[in-house]
C-alpha cells in the first residue's frame, strides 16, 4: 500500500507534521468571531488533514501537540514562516531551532485557504478551551471531541488479487501463533490472512515485510500504539503530502479494509520463510527448450520497437507493436510485475514480479511467447542480464526483497545456479539486521559485473559473474536505504537514491569506490534517472521526489565540468509531491516527470515537461480524468512518449515528443492496471 505510517514515521512525515503545526497558527484574518459552522468545518478539516500527525492535548504524534498552539508564537513571525518555511529555516534563529528539534525537516504547503486555516484554528482554540475547563474541573480523561466517521468512498474497493503469492503467506505463523499482546483489538485468522496479503500488495515495498521501514517509515506495533487507531485510519484514508497515497479516498481500500489494516498493524508481523536453492529449482519450468526456438526473427515487424506493458494487478505483460500500436500477445507472469529488463541482444524480456517469479518472453516468434519461468524469491523488485562481451545472454541475476539473497540463473533457460545470502550489518553502525533487501541492479558493459544495491545495510555490492559461485567481490559502504538508480551517460558511474536519507549516491564502478553523496530533497525517486546535456552545466542527471514537489538536477560531467560534477545545479519546483519517474531521450528537447503518489487525487493524473533549453517547466497537464498516470518510455526513434493511465479501465497515451500533442490513446479490455512500459531497444541499450 505504500502506506507511510510510523516514525522513523516521525522522520518520514514531519514534512506533513510541521506543516500543520505552523500553517494552522495564523489568527483569524477577518477579525470576526468564528461561528459554530466555522468551528464544525475546522473540525472536519482537522480530522482529515491534521489528526494523523497531531493531537490536541494528547501529546506528540508525528508532530507537536496543537493544544494552545494559537498562544505560542508572534503572529508576524508565524505569517513569515508559513509563507516561506524553507527560507525561514535557513535564516531565522527561532525557525532553525524548530527545524533542529524536528531533525531538519522542512514543511510543505497545506493547500488550505486563509478561511480554512482560520476555521481549523477556531476548532483548536475551542478544543483547547474545553481541555482547560476539563482540567480545572478535575474531569476524568476522555476524548475531547467526537471524530466524524470516515466518509464512504466514491470508488469501489479493489479486491486483493488472487495472484498474490500464496507462498509469501504459507509457512508463516498463524495469528494464533503471532504475538497478540500489543492490543485487545480482535482479528480472526481469516482477517489476519487477508490483511497480510493486502500488506504484501500495498505496504511491504516501502515498509518491509517486517515493517522496520525504509522508503516508508517504521510501522511496527509499538509505533501503531503511539499513533492510535483513529490516526492510523486517517492516514490510510487521506494519505500524506510526503508520498503516502490516499488509499481510502481513492477507493483502493474500502472503509472495511481501512479498519482491517488498522487492526492488523497492532499485531506483531509474522516471520517470513526462507527459500533455499532446492525449492527454487523445484519451481523452474522450461516451456520451450532452446533448441526448439527460432534461429532468427520470424516476424517482419520491427521487434526492437516492441513495448512490454506491465498489467500489474492481473499478473500479466502485454506486448504491443510500437510502430502500429497493435496488441501482439498477453503473457501470464508473476504478480505485480515491477520491471522488465532485456537480454543483451534484446530478444528476450525478463519480467520480475513482486511474488519473486521471473518470466522469460521470447520476442522472435510471430507471436511473442513465454519460454521459461522460475520463482527465486517470495518478494522481489530487480532482475538484469549479463552484458559484458563474451557473456551476452548467458546469465541473469534476480535480487530478492525477501529472503535477503540474490539468485543467479542461466540466461537462456532460467535454470537456477546459485543462491547468495546478502545479510550484512549496516555500513555505519555495524548493526545486525534481518531484512537487507536487494533493490536496484544494473549490468556493467565494461566488466563482468552486476552492481547491486543493498537497501537496509547501505552497501553497493559488486557481483563478479566471471568467478565461480558468482560472489560479491566488493561491498562498497555508501548510505542506508538505497532504492532505485541507473548509469550516467558514460556507463562508468552508478547513481542511486538513498531516499529515506534524502541523498543521491555516486559510485565509480571502474575504481569500485564511492565518489560522493549529496542531498537532493525529500525521498528522491529517479527510477533509472535521465541523462542530458545542459547548456550551462554539461552532462547532468536528475531526480524528482516522492516527498516534495521538486526536480533536482545535478552535474554528471566530471571530465569536462568537474566544478559542477555531483552537485545540485538546478532545483525546479513541481506542482505536486509523489513523483516516481523522470524520463528523456538523446533526441528529445524535454524531460518528463509524473506524480502518481501524490495524496491529492487530481495531481496523480498530471505530468510535467521540463525544457532542456530554457531550464524551466514548459507545461503541466492532466493526461486523464480518472485514475493515476505513471511512467514513461520512448519509442525506438525517440519521437514518441508513452504514458500509462493506471486503473482497471487502463489506457496507454502516446504523445508526439516534439509538439507534446496526443497522437493516440490505446484502450481495450486487456489494459488492466497498466504501469511500466519498456521499449525493447531502449531497455537493451540503457537509453535513459
Amino acid at each position: 500500500m505504500r502506506a507511510r505510517l510510523g516514525s522513523r514515521l516521525a522522520a518520514g512525515y514531519l514534512v506533513s507534521a510541521l506543516l500543520f503545526l505552523l500553517v494552522l497558527l495564523g489568527y483569524p484574518l477577518s477579525g470576526q468571531a468564528a461561528t459554530a459552522e466555522d468551528i464544525a468545518e475546522g473540525g472536519r478539516i482537522y480530522r482529515e488533514k491534521c489528526l494523523a500527525c497531531h493531537s490536541i492535548g494528547k501529546g506528540v504524534r508525528l508532530g507537536p501537540d496543537l493544544r494552545d498552539i494559537h498562544k505560542r508564537r508572534d503572529r508576524e513571525w508565524l505569517t513569515r514562516f508559513v509563507t516561506d518555511p524553507k527560507g525561514m529555516s535557513e535564516s531565522d534563529p527561532e525557525a532553525q531551532k524548530l527545524m533542529a528539534e524536528w531533525k531538519g525537516r522542512v514543511m510543505q504547503p497545506s493547500n488550505l485557504s486563509t478561511m480554512q486555516n482560520d476555521q481549523v484554528l477556531a476548532f483548536i482554540e475551542e478544543q483547547s478551551a474545553i481541555l482547560a475547563s476539563a482540567v480545572a474541573a478535575v474531569a476524568p480523561a476522555a476524548p475531547l471531541y467526537v471524530a466524524a466517521a470516515i466518509p464512504a468512498q466514491p470508488a469501489p474497493a479493489q479486491p486483493v488479487p488472487a495472484a498474490v503469492p500464496a507462498q509469501a503467506a504459507a509457512a508463516q505463523p498463524t495469528p494464533a501463533q503471532a504475538d497478540q499482546s500489543h492490543t485487545a483489538l480482535p482479528l480472526s485468522d481469516q482477517e489476519f490472512e487477508r490483511a497480510k496479503q493486502i500488506f504484501f500488495d500495498r505496504c511491504a515495498g516501502c515498509h518491509g515485510l517486517l515493517r522496520a521501514g525504509a522508503t516508508g517509515p517504521d510501522i511496527e506495533p509499538k509505533r501503531a500504539e503511539e499513533l492510535g487507531e483513529e490516526a492510523i485510519q486517517v492516514l490510510l484514508t487521506h494519505g500524506l503530502p510526503g508520498g503516502m497515497p490516499a488509499f481510502g479516498q481513492e477507493g483502493i481500500l474500502s472503509p472495511e479494509d481501512v479498519d482491517l489494516m488498522t487492526r492488523y498493524l497492532f499485531k506483531t508481523p509474522p516471520e517470513p520463510p526462507q527459500r533455499p536453492l532446492a525449492m527454487i529449482q523445484a519451481s523452474w519450468k522450461l516451456h520451450v527448450p532452446v533448441a526448439a526456438r527460432p534461429k532468427a526473427p520470424q516476424t517482419k515487424r520491427d521487434w526492437q520497437n516492441y513495448f512490454g506493458i506491465i498489467l500489474r494487478d492481473v499478473g500479466k505483460v502485454a506486448i504491443v507493436d510500437g510502430s502500429t500500436k497493435e496488441l501482439l500477445a498477453v503473457i501470464d507472469t508473476g504478480f505485480a510485475i515491477h520491471i522488465l529488463r532485456s537480454s543483451t541482444t534484446g530478444r528476450y524480456f525478463y519480467a520480475i514480479g513482486r511474488d519473486g517469479k521471473v518470466t522469460m518472453i521470447d520476442l522472435w516468434p510471430e507471436k511473442p511467447q513465454l519460454v521459461a519461468e522460475v520463482q527465486g524469491c517470495y518478494d522481489a523488485r530487480s532482475v538484469d542480464a549479463s552484458k559484458y562481451k563474451g557473456y551476452e545472454d548467458k546469465l541473469i541475476i534476480e535480487g530478492c526483497y525477501w529472503p535477503p539473497q540474490y539468485v543467479v540463473m542461466d540466461g537462456l533457460t532460467l535454470e537456477p545456479k546459485v543462491v547468495v545470502d546478502v545479510t550484512t550489518p549496516t555500513y555505519d553502525t555495524n548493526q545486525p539486521i534481518k531484512e537487507n533487501r536487494v533493490a536496484s541492479i544494473v549490468a556493467s558493459h565494461d566488466g563482468p559485473y552486476w552492481i547491486v544495491s543493498l537497501k537496509e545495510s547501505g552497501h553497493v555490492a559488486v557481483v563478479d559473474y566471471s568467478k565461480p559461485g558468482f560472489p560479491m567481490t566488493s561491498k562498497i559502504p555508501t548510505e542506508r536505504f538505497l532504492h532505485d538508480g541507473g548509469w550516467d551517460h558514460t556507463g562508468r558511474y552508478f547513481m542511486v537514491a538513498a531516499n529515506t536519507r534524502e541523498q543521491m549516491v555516486i559510485v565509480d564502478v571502474k575504481t569500485q569506490k564511492m565518489v560522493t553523496k549529496f542531498k537532493t530533497g525529500a525521498r528522491p525517486h529517479p527510477g533509472r534517472g535521465a541523462n542530458w546535456e545542459d547548456p550551462e552545466f554539461g552532462w547532468v542527471n536528475a531526480t524528482p521526489h516522492i516527498g516534495e514537489g521538486k526536480l533536482s538536477i545535478y552535474g554528471a560531467d566530471p571530465d569536462k565540468k568537474p566544478q559542477h560534477a555531483w552537485k545540485v545545479v538546478r532545483e525546479v519546483k513541481l506542482p505536486a509531491t509523489g513523483s516516481l519517474f523522470v524520463k528523456t531521450h538523446p533526441r528529445s528537447p524535454w524531460v518528463w516527470i509524473d506524480s502518481p503518489m501524490s495524496n491529492v487525487p487530481t495531481a496523480t493524473r498530471d505530468v510535467c515537461v521540463y525544457s532542456k533549453k530554457s531550464g524551466q517547466i514548459e507545461k503541466c497537464w492532466s493526461v486523464s480524468d480518472h485514475d493515476r498516470v505513471v511512467h514513461f518510455d520512448y519509442n525506438r526513434a525517440g519521437s514518441e512518449v508513452w504514458v500509462s493511465v493506471w486503473g482497471k479501465q487502463g489506457e496507454l497515451v502516446v504523445y508526439d515528443d516534439k509538439t507534446l500533442q496526443e497522437k493516440a490513446r490505446i484502450k481495450g479490455d486487456w489494459l488492466v492496471t497498466p504501469t511500466g512500459k519498456f521499449n525493447v531497444y531502449n531497455t537493451a541499450h540503457d537509453v535513459y
